[in-house]
């Protein structure tokens, strides 16, 4: 009967955030608010592997917002998902300014600076992985560095390939090493500013 409701195109149009709340109960409001947070935290890290993960986390705290309680402690008004969106786009243009300053500025081509990025997700996937042995931090700072190992050996294999030689396709390697560096830091921050504004939004 709920799965029937929900699909109804009537009921989506006039939605009302109390009757879906009312259903699952105060101890079901409060887990919703908790998977949140732990979505947005999930989210958070996928921004290791360079995907949007600020956006998804912001557009997981918009969907709660509007699917959510709209008054009440654990509520996300409409201050604290605008504050997320600020600090996901701050952290856009950290991101492509650190790569303006890389790579691109040293004369990378265009293939270059593409297998830089596909290099820095690869790395990122591996130092990923070669780091869960340390918890927590282990895989964190293993896809930062192994992601720039990545950005630049992209970088200077698409260089080479195009005739460069072996001094110009490392100098825009180590280019693309800080710029996908700085990058991801200035990006990962940001979003720790959106997981935490996620979570004072549901605990205040």
């Amino acid at each position: 009967m709920i799965v029937a409701l929900l699909l109804n195109p009537i009921f989506l149009l006039s939605f009302d955030t109390e009757r879906w709340f009312g259903w699952l109960g105060p101890t079901g409001a409060v887990l919703a608010a908790i998977l949140l947070v732990v979505f947005c935290i999930v989210a958070w890290g996928l921004n290791l592997i360079t995907l949007p993960g600020n956006w998804i986390a912001v557009a997981a705290m918009a969907l709660y917002a509007w699917l959510g309680p709209g008054e009440g402690r654990i509520a996300i008004g409409a201050a604290t998902l605008f504050a997320a969106f600020l600090f996901a786009l701050l952290g856009e243009i950290i991101e492509f300014a650190a790569g303006a300053m890389g790579a691109q500025k040293a004369g990378a081509s265009r293939r270059s600076t593409f297998l830089a990025v596909v290099g820095s997700m690869v790395g990122a996937l591996i130092g990923a992985f070669v780091g869960i042995p340390v918890p927590v931090v282990g895989p964190i700072l293993a896809a930062i560095l192994f992601g720039g190992v990545g950005a630049t050996a992209g970088a200077i294999y698409g260089e080479w390939t195009d005739g460069r030689s072996w001094r110009e396709s490392w100098n825009v390697g180590h280019a693309a090493f800080w710029g996908r560096t700085f990058g991801t830091l200035g990006k990962f921050a940001a979003g720790l500013a959106v997981v935490l504004a996620a979570l004072i939004g549901v605990l205040f």
